[in-house]
């Protein structure tokens, strides 16, 4: 089974840059806001990217 993304809107940011690596994955929800359509649109590691450039850090895997 593959792991989920999970991403915390309590501290998002909506800096856009998980939209712009990973749209398969990720979208904006409002102008100030990121959501998740479909956790499984893209691989792990196109999904780490997007964590690992995420300036405050709120995608994480729901393991």
């Amino acid at each position: 089974m593959s792991r989920k993304p999970v991403l915390d809107q309590s501290v998002c940011i909506g800096c856009e840059t998980c939209t712009r690596i990973c749209p398969e994955v990720f979208h904006m929800v409002s102008e100030h806001l990121a959501g998740i359509h479909d956790p499984h649109g893209a691989s792990e590691e196109k999904i780490e990217e997007a964590m690992d450039n995420c300036p405050v850090a709120c995608i994480n895997w729901d393991d």
